[in-house]
């Protein structure tokens, strides 16, 4: 594998209901076989008419509980959404995890999108880049400096103080694509991420959002390389039948299906095109195509 791509996987959300000892199960083998790193999605609820009612297991909880049980997996959150939390408690459970795990916690962060959710637990849906911005401010400075004074139009702070103090360098990665969301945080995140579908799952369809990308780096006063470009690949395997996600089966998300080889080949294309991590999204997402994908990684060693 060249030396600058690392692979992670997506664990389990909402393809079917998965409890923490099949959770676990699926980290653990995602270690024992090569993965890098692990990547839990933040979020509470989803209801549709065809699928019903599904949510997963609450992040937080599921990433101390991986920190626990894993011993060199980098732990990811893909990504926390700053609206579920006060942003001072949730600079304050992101320390905990990275304590936990041994300092292993990837913190990636969002705003959020999925407006169930919001209604079901009582968040407020408005204003979201806003919030997200006061939000995103004070959770860097409270794990970078450790305090912060800080009023904004929706959150104030004062006196906010972490103790014990978090790991320096704890790494922060955006996920998001737009113009105002890079802008606020770019100047100060490692990572960068985009999922499959904001560029059609395909090679071909990146390098627009690539070039976009380093523009807002340079905008941002950051050298491109400075920010760690990564990316969601949907790849189907066999037993496969079609992700169901968030908003349903996505029929516009073809996935990359293949021989090991095949697979082994596109990883190595994803880093020539500059790409310095994966985060793969399986269908069947369990042990057994985690398995799978390990004698991908090896083919590419």
């Amino acid at each position: 594998m060249p030396e600058t791509l690392k692979v992670g996987v997506q664990l389990p959300e909402v393809e079917r209901e998965v409890g923490w000892v099949e959770m676990r199960d699926v980290a653990r083998t995602a270690e024992a076989v090569g993965f890098d790193s692990v990547w839990c999605g933040d979020h509470l609820l989803y209801r549709d008419d065809e699928y019903g009612v599904r949510g997963p297991m609450e992040m937080w909880a599921t990433l101390a509980a991986l920190g626990e049980a894993t011993e060199k997996l980098g732990i990811g959150s893909l990504v926390a959404s700053t609206s579920f939390h006060a942003p001072a408690m949730l600079a304050k459970k992101a320390a905990t995890v990275d304590e936990i795990s041994g300092g292993r916690l990837i913190l990636g962060l969002g705003a959020g999108w999925n407006q169930t959710e919001y209604d079901g637990f009582g968040f407020p849906f408005d204003h979201r880049v806003d919030r997200f911005e006061e939000a995103f401010t004070i959770i860097r400075t409270l794990l970078s400096e450790g305090r912060i004074d800080f009023e904004g139009t929706y959150y104030t702070v004062r006196g906010a103080e972490l103790a014990p103090r978090a790991r320096a360098g704890i790494p922060l990665l955006i996920g998001s694509n737009g113009a105002r969301m890079l802008a606020i945080t770019l100047p100060h995140v490692s990572i960068w991420n985009s999922w499959h579908s904001s560029f059609g799952n395909q090679l071909a369809g990146l390098k627009p959002l690539l070039e976009q990308i380093d523009a807002a780096c340079v905008a941002a006063r950051r050298q491109p390389g400075e920010v760690e470009k990564t990316v969601s690949v949907y790849i189907q395997l066999p037993g496969g039948t079609g992700r169901i996600t968030g908003r349903g089966v996505l029929p516009d998300d073809i996935p990359h299906t293949g021989s090991r080889e095949d697979l082994a080949q596109l990883l190595r294309d994803y880093s020539g095109a500059g790409i310095g991590q994966v985060q793969l999204v399986l269908d069947p997402i369990d042990s057994r195509s985690v398995e799978e994908m390990g004698e991908v990684l090896r083919l590419i060693d």
